[in-house]
């Protein structure tokens, strides 16, 4: 088997198979069959909430044998072709199970955004047996502790929402792998969510919470909001432990403050921060549609769909590569690292690239 694999990743057969690429014959003969591509099979989808307008559901994927497995609190980007849709959408989700070695299963446990077309399809018209695309798993929100760590005997969730899921992933790997409180090491998880009915994973966070496994759980819902008050009541030390928040901006704001610097603390964004926009001066051209407009600092993409226009995109985080389109002319911006580029005729991911000045793109 391992010299068939080689023989597909080689360049005579990637020649062999022009323009279209080993696996795309592979496909056609079984969906579970790949050289290089990655794609999982639908094995099970579960309701974990059923609330009006956020149901979350947890899917479990059977990925091909080019899957290479993930490290607790990664994210994996998903592609599915929408019933009636012409082209790919790619949206990126946290994986919700243990660590995954090559080959093996996982979970993502996903709740359905009103505007979210991936998310909605996978959570109420996923079935057993359909196929989706992957990317390899990614992210650096993994269990990583500082050198610090043995000073200080306890380990720090706090999440909101949805932003849950890779602190499971890291809980439940622990746990999976043997974690108890060696040394009279804790975990403590404090997590918030809007109301009990919106609670994810909440049987299975009662069944942690009673055991005697060293993790205390503390749940908040509705009012509850985060404080530091409450952090020093509950973890004195924060400032010195180690600390992995996730959640909408407004809590991971909260905590940041709270932690002061500290370098202790580990930050997962919903969608990255933008750290520089491009400037509002010049006008930013469309060469193919022939639109152009001033330049309102925003990036190409939302300026290009101000406009009117429909381009390619997936992830809008600087992902995927699916919006990539050529700069004709001009300077951009890198809104997630300020870095700026001037070069002519290059490839640019219009999700991500703010123009400075005037710009023409091949859209």
């Amino acid at each position: 088997m391992a010299l068939v694999t080689t023989l597909l990743r080689s360049r005579v057969a990637a020649a062999l198979a022009s323009p279209h690429g080993v696996d795309h014959y592979l496909e056609q003969l079984n969906p579970m069959w790949a050289a290089t591509d990655v794609r999982a099979r639908v094995v099970a989808v579960r309701r974990e909430t059923e609330t009006p307008g956020a149901c979350v559901a947890t899917v479990t994927l059977q990925p091909t044998s080019t899957w290479r497995g993930h490290r607790a609190g990664q994210y994996v980007q998903v592609g599915v072709e929408l019933p009636g849709s012409a082209r790919r959408l790619t949206r990126c989700f946290s994986i919700s199970s243990a660590a995954s070695l090559p080959g093996e299963q996982i979970t993502l446990t996903i709740r359905a955004h009103e505007e979210g077309q991936v998310s909605r399809f996978l959570v109420h018209d996923a079935r057993p047996g359909q196929m989706v695309h992957l990317s390899q798993a990614a992210g650096d929100f993994t269990l990583h502790e500082s050198a610090a760590t043995p000073t200080n005997n306890r380990l720090l969730f706090i999440t909101g929402g949805s932003g849950i899921t890779p602190a499971m992933s890291i809980v439940r790997t622990l746990l999976r792998d043997g974690y108890d409180g060696r040394a009279n090491r804790k975990v403590t998880f404090l997590h918030f969510a809007r109301s009990e009915a919106d609670q994810i994973f909440a049987a299975e966070l009662a069944e942690i919470a009673a055991a005697d496994n060293h993790v205390d759980v503390h749940l908040r819902y509705g009012d509850q909001v985060f404080s530091e008050f409450e952090l020093r009541r509950l973890v004195p030390d924060h400032r010195e432990t180690d600390t992995w928040v996730c959640g909408p901006g407004g809590l991971v704001d909260l905590v940041t403050e709270a932690y002061a610097g500290s370098d202790r603390l580990r930050v997962e964004f919903f969608k990255p921060p933008r750290v520089a926009s491009g400037s509002t001066e010049g006008e930013v051209t469309f060469a193919r549609s022939g639109q152009s407009a001033a330049n309102d600092g925003a990036s190409l993409l939302e300026q290009a769909e101000a406009l009117g226009l429909k381009p390619e995109f997936g992830c809008r985080m600087g992902i995927c590569f699916s919006c990539t389109s050529r700069k004709t002319d001009g300077t951009v911006r890198n809104i997630l690292t300020g870095e700026e580029s001037s070069l002519p005729d290059e490839d640019i991911r219009i999700c991500v690239s703010a123009p400075v000045g005037d710009c023409s793109v091949d859209l």
